[in-house]
């Protein structure tokens, strides 16, 4: 069940989340490393898209009980079984319903987007939950070439070639801090305050030395670009310069993890997901399919070794099963954060992995 939370629930949470790092997150219970959530408000072909964000409100307003440090959306578009194509708009709506939960995008894809809009978003986001913001950006499209030309208002090729400027002006933006000589040195996003925390996001080794050389916090995608997790981390630590953001290098990355009361039904649960992105691979996005649907699925042998292959770069089973995977990943990685995803679009099945995981780290 949802309700608003009360101005004085909002504003003793705000002060709350003031008092922590606004970058680092906290280890609680038994866990060595701060756990968060990636939720892309997945939609199955049972469900809809209210029902998928009612789901993602739910888990956001758990997550923050089980001691979760923040929540992030993601954007993608053109792509029926993901209802977070707005990031801004949802994290607004959970932010209302949460009071000590950081919240942010996971991420915001710049080229898709002029500077000044991002920044007048998540300043305005920032605004009304001080202190409980985040804004991840990437420089990918999260869609198919069409969708982005009809995004961008553009018929001409598109590159990301040009996202270091574009950060950097999103950046000086959301500081106030362009040289007085630069056309847009006059102009200054309203509202405008204390920043978010920028993060870059990444699934290749660009991001991963842009954000070094910025000194930025960098999140990488390791739940679909496994191979690279390793090279690109290793890239974001040989090249961090301390900044007045960060110290020293600060990073996490995104694991696709799903827990169940025995292996076998966390199997069950998760083969679903590994279908929808053979799928989403071979230019075919749609709702994610039942757990019968993709149990009795006549995959071909080279569907098979994809499946494989996607489910060994996952952790899931039962929840002490988990914990020793999230346990070696992170010992292999050396990450300062988990972030853990359960693309599932069952309320149920979705709420008590993450329960059964804030359990097998003695969180709750």
């Amino acid at each position: 069940m949802e309700t608003d939370a009360s101005p004085e629930h909002t504003e003793s949470g705000s002060a709350t989340a003031e008092q922590d790092d606004p970058i680092k997150g906290l280890a609680r219970g038994g866990s060595p490393v701060a756990l968060s959530v990636l939720d892309l408000s997945t939609v199955g072909v049972e469900h809809s898209p209210s029902d998928a964000l009612r789901t993602t409100t739910e888990l956001a307003r758990s997550v923050e009980r089980w001691g979760f440090h923040r929540l992030w959306v993601a954007e993608h578009h053109g792509m029926p079984g993901i209802a977070s194509s707005a990031p801004a708009v949802v994290i607004a709506h959970l932010a209302a319903h949460t009071t000590t939960l950081r919240l942010g995008s996971g991420g915001v894809m710049l080229p898709n987007h002029a500077p000044l809009v991002v920044a007048e978003q998540f300043g305005t986001l920032q605004a009304l939950h001080p202190g409980r913001i985040d804004l991840g950006v990437g420089r990918a499209p999260g869609t198919d070439q069409a969708t982005a030309r009809a995004l961008r208002r553009t018929t001409g090729l598109l590159s990301a070639d040009d996202f270091p400027q574009q950060l950097g002006e999103l950046i000086a933006f959301l500081d106030d801090d362009f040289p007085v000589d630069h056309p847009y040195a006059a102009i200054q996003s309203v509202p405008h305050g204390p920043m978010p925390p920028v993060w870059l996001l990444g699934s290749s080794g660009f991001s991963a030395q842009l954000a070094g050389a910025l000194g930025l916090p960098f999140a990488f995608a390791h739940h679909f670009s496994a191979q690279n997790t390793l090279p690109a981390l290793q890239l974001y630590r040989q090249s961090f310069q301390p900044s007045e953001v960060l110290a020293e290098p600060y990073a996490l990355i995104g694991v696709q993890a799903v827990a169940a009361d025995t292996d076998e039904e966390a199997l069950d649960i998760i083969r679903p997901v590994a279908l929808s992105m053979l799928r989403l691979r071979r230019g075919m996005p749609g709702k994610q399919p039942t757990r019968r649907e993709a149990r009795e699925y006549p995959y071909t042998e080279l569907e098979q070794s994809f499946i494989d292959s996607w489910l060994a770069d996952a952790v899931y089973g039962a929840p002490e099963s988990v914990r020793a995977g999230l346990d070696e990943l992170r010992e292999r990685t050396g990450v300062d954060e988990l972030m853990l995803t359960a693309n599932v679009p069952d309320r149920d099945s979705k709420l008590h992995s993450f329960e059964l995981i804030a359990k097998a780290y003695r969180m709750i």
